[in-house]
């Protein structure tokens, strides 16, 4: 992706200054610590203006509706400071005018409001699309002095601009470069972007070539056609130099479809990656944790050898002494002379009640101990699903239905997302449902299946279930929907796969169960290359 550039900015505020120029500032709102969504109302229409000072995406824009929901912005329920200021000194106030300072990257909005005491003040809003130095800053247009800022640079992030509340507001450092209105010289495209105000490297690079006369009117924003390329790597405020590109409607259109697209794709990719490590943290902790009660199994096993030794000394008690340090007994289990270690203060009997203690109680950890490893060996298997749910998503929503599963605690806050149903195929004029996640699996078991419907599922690895809406389905029909669950399951690129399929009546959900997890009875299985 490229860069959002001066000459951009100064394309979209002319495009948009009549209707920014006596526009009430209704709403101001803070997603994360670095965007923020104003609401203004101007000639009778409201817009939300959209300004990101990430140093990946810093831009600004007006959000349609549709855009808005593909960066899924959540509003925080307790607003950042600096947002709770700028409502303080903003809201309900109205921008008298807009400006770009000669060649920079600023947006500058000029307000008129009040302050306690009723006095018109005027404040500068100024907005700094300036990559890693990205920010937003609130000052007293009569005094220059800084009210707040996003975040603060202090003396040791740079010399020569501190920004915090108090210090004086000044413009960045001026660069050595010339305005290609006013010059007369030779061109050298290769350092284009170098010597001259308005030409970023990507700017740069898609006018080479051009007529001298042809990149004046380029700053002049003569014959604007903004467009985007096919492939969004790049996009143009003049369609010519783009050839392979689609045009849009309006240099906000643009950005606004422009940005979306790659934030959206963060999103996902974040996403993604946070849930597939929080996944596979959980999956590592209930394996080892088999792996440790598996070995005190093993221990257990040797329990009988405590109601042995009960055994044995009880049938001896008439031939030993009490308080002996070991009994030598005949073992009648398997013929052979036996030497038991005592507990020397203590009776054979109570020896012997010590050994059967000992055993009862290894039986009770022996129970527990196999409750806990199918738990976890049921939770095992759920994770490994997951994992691969996660794996092969490719929507967004997909993830926050499987975020909801990982971290129930946000159950509330994605409860307003749009529920996402399962896949729905046509194969051989049946209905067939394919879940992509545990969430979509559950409600193709609980609420799409009736009795006689057939439920399909890979054999002993992670899949999706697969719903075949028909009570009578052919051979034919079968093997179709058995390549489907093959196919969207871990072993997709295995040679051989099995498969297994029964109808929904033989489908049972264990009590307290996790999403998806389902027993099954009389299936058949089917061997898919």
């Amino acid at each position: 992706m490229i860069s959002f550039d001066s000459l951009t900015l100064k394309a979209w505020i002319e495009e948009n200054r009549e209707f920014l120029t006596g526009a009430r500032i209704q709403k101001i709102q803070q997603p994360t610590r670095k965007d923020f969504v104003l609401t203004l109302r101007s000639k009778g229409e409201s817009k939300k203006l959209y300004i990101n000072i990430n140093p990946q995406f810093h831009h600004v824009c007006f959000m349609n509706k549709e855009n808005e929901e593909k960066r899924l912005i959540e509003i925080p329920q307790k607003p950042p400071m600096f947002c709770m200021l700028l409502r303080k000194y903003l809201e309900n106030a109205l921008i008298s005018r807009v400006n770009q300072p000669p060649y920079e990257r600023i947006l500058e909005f000029y307000i008129e409001t009040y302050n306690e005491l009723s006095e018109k003040i005027y404040l500068c809003l100024a907005v700094e699309l300036m990559g890693k130095h990205s920010n937003v800053v609130l000052y007293n247009d009569d005094t220059n002095i800084i009210l707040g800022c996003a975040h603060n640079v202090g003396a040791e992030k740079s010399r020569e601009r501190e920004m915090a509340g108090t210090l004086p507001y000044i413009y960045p450092p001026k660069q050595n470069k010339s305005d290609i209105l006013t010059y007369n010289g030779e061109i050298d495209f290769q350092t284009l972007d170098k010597d001259f105000y308005w030409f970023s490297k990507t700017f740069a690079n898609q006018v080479k070539g051009c007529s001298f006369e042809r990149l004046k009117n380029f700053v002049e924003l003569k014959n604007l056609s903004p467009a985007i390329s096919k492939d969004f790597k790049e996009y143009t405020l003049f369609s010519k130099l783009l050839p392979d590109s689609v045009s849009q409607n309006s240099v906000n259109e643009m950005l606004d479809n422009y940005y979306t697209f790659y934030q959206a794709q963060d999103r996902f990719k974040n996403l993604k990656s946070h849930l597939l490590t929080l996944a596979s943290s959980k999956l590592k902790k209930a394996e080892v944790s088999i792996d440790k009660m598996n070995e005190q199994l093993n221990d257990v096993e040797n329990s009988n050898r405590y109601r042995l030794y009960g055994d044995l000394l009880m049938a001896n008690l008439y031939n030993l002494k009490d308080f002996i340090p070991s009994a030598a007994v005949f073992n009648y289990e398997n013929n052979s002379d036996l030497t038991i270690e005592l507990d020397p203060t203590k009776t054979i009997k109570e020896n012997a009640n010590k050994f059967y203690k000992l055993y009862n109680k290894s039986k009770t950890k022996k129970a527990k101990l196999t409750e806990l490893l199918s738990d976890a060996e049921m939770s095992v298997k759920y994770l490994k699903e997951v994992v691969y749910t996660i794996e092969s998503s490719e929507d967004i929503l997909n993830l926050f239905e499987i975020k909801a599963e990982l971290e129930p605690e946000n159950v509330a806050k994605e409860k307003n997302k749009k529920a996402v149903l399962p896949e729905e195929i046509e194969v051989g004029c049946c209905k067939v449902f394919i879940g992509r996640n545990n969430r979509q699996n559950d409600y193709i078991v609980s609420k799409l299946a009736k009795d006689e419907d057939f439920w399909f599922h890979t054999k002993d690895c992670p899949g999706s279930h697969v719903l075949l809406k028909c009570s009578e389905p052919s051979d034919e029909l079968i093997f179709e929907c058995a390549k489907l669950a093959k196919k969207y399951s871990s072993g997709s690129n295995s040679s051989k796969v099995g498969v297994i399929y029964t109808k929904r009546k033989y489908l049972r959900k264990p009590p307290g169960a996790n999403l998806g997890y389902v027993t099954y009875k009389n299936e058949k299985e089917i061997l898919v290359d």
